[in-house]
């Protein structure tokens, strides 16, 4: 008489063999846990960055590539989930955008293990660019300058913070007016070469305008066929009427600035009219307010009418250390806390655009830590 012996399912699954996986359904696993870990890594922990710009020069160089860390201030939670993983804006090498933004979510941060510091160098999303979501902004790396609460002012070119003069990074660059000696019309790309100089031009009457740090300036000055070099500064009755926040109340520039003071979170401020000329942008664009709207000079906020006002974040005062050569802001205004993508950390690559073939990688900037 025969026997039968039932299995139970968890017995058949030990004892029935398994299929191998195919070729393909292999690579698609590779393929799809290398997105989500990297995703992740560039989400929690470092994003890889390029320098397309002088803004930075010469602390950053255009062609350095370079590691932000999101640990340093702690990482954001996504604000717009619907988005292609390892995306910016497009897709890549094509202008399709790779999000939409039919769900936005609260913006948080994680803890992180630093608050950001004056004179660290920080990624953060352009403000001003209101088109797209909060986390989708262009990137933008500048030097921090002032924190929440801190007063800015620009005197001749120096900047000073609550007063104090503030002491100058290395890397920091100035317009010069370099004037040759009445034998020499023409001043070759060698002699701007030897001294690092690539942002350089001559004008009508023969002088040469370019971009340098004072101590390479002065070096310059001392050859023998320059007649002199000499900063080009605005002075403090030049009003340029794209600096931040309204040239028509504060007749500033790049040279002359301030003082301004920066928000900070629990900050109240009198709605008068010389502070809605200097916060208004702030409280509409960056506070997450329905409406805001400028009455007569009376802001109503969600359509009540305001007389004082206290900030909801953080703010930051950012810029270049090519200091005549950076939009920064100084032309848009402050960086709002929910705008901080990370710190500069290290370059891990660096490539000279304007050498030749041999000499392209810049060895020596090769896990240089940013400072």
């Amino acid at each position: 008489m025969a026997t039968f012996t039932f299995k139970n399912k968890e017995e058949r699954r030990t004892t029935e063999p398994k299929h191998p996986k195919s070729k393909s359904r292999e690579w698609i696993d590779a393929i799809l846990f290398a997105v989500i870990a990297a995703t992740l890594i560039r989400w929690l922990f470092l994003e890889a960055f390029t320098i397309p710009t002088p803004s930075m020069e010469k602390s950053l160089l255009v062609g350095d590539f370079l590691f932000v860390s999101k640990m340093h201030y702690g990482a954001r939670t996504p604000k717009t989930p619907l988005q292609m993983p390892l995306t910016h804006q497009k897709i890549w090498g094509t202008n399709i955008p790779s999000y939409v933004d039919w769900i936005q979510l609260p913006q948080y941060r994680l803890p992180g293990f630093s608050e950001v510091k004056r004179n660290d160098v920080v990624v953060f999303n352009y403000p001003a660019e209101y088109e797209h979501p909060t986390d989708l902004k262009t990137n933008y790396i500048k030097r921090c300058i002032g924190l929440p609460g801190d007063i800015i002012q620009v005197k001749d070119r120096q900047v000073y913070v609550n007063n104090q003069k503030t002491i100058n990074s290395p890397g920091l660059q100035f317009k010069y007016i370099v004037t040759p000696s009445q034998n020499l019309t023409d001043l070759n790309d060698r002699v701007f070469a030897k001294y690092g100089i690539w942002e350089y031009s001559q004008t009508p009457n023969g002088d040469y305008i370019m971009l340098s740090t004072p101590e390479v300036a002065e070096q310059m000055a001392k050859l023998d066929f320059i007649a002199s070099v000499k900063p080009d500064i605005m002075s403090e009755d030049q009003v340029n009427p794209r600096i931040y926040p309204d040239a028509r109340i504060f007749p500033w520039n790049v040279d002359w600035f301030g003082p301004l003071k920066i928000p900070a979170e629990g900050m109240t401020i009198e709605l008068n009219k010389e502070n809605i000329a200097k916060y208004e942008p702030v409280i509409k664009h960056y506070e997450g307010h329905e409406t805001v709207e400028n009455k007569d000079g009376i802001l109503y906020i969600d359509g009540q009418a305001a007389q004082t006002y206290t900030f909801k974040q953080d703010y930051y005062f950012m810029m270049g250390d090519n200091r005549h050569n950076s939009e920064d802001s100084r032309f848009w205004g402050f960086v709002p806390e929910d705008h901080i993508v990370g710190k500069a950390f290290f370059i891990w690559l660096s490539i000279d655009q304007n050498a030749d073939f041999l000499h392209k990688i810049r060895w020596d900037r090769l896990f240089h830590l940013i400072k």
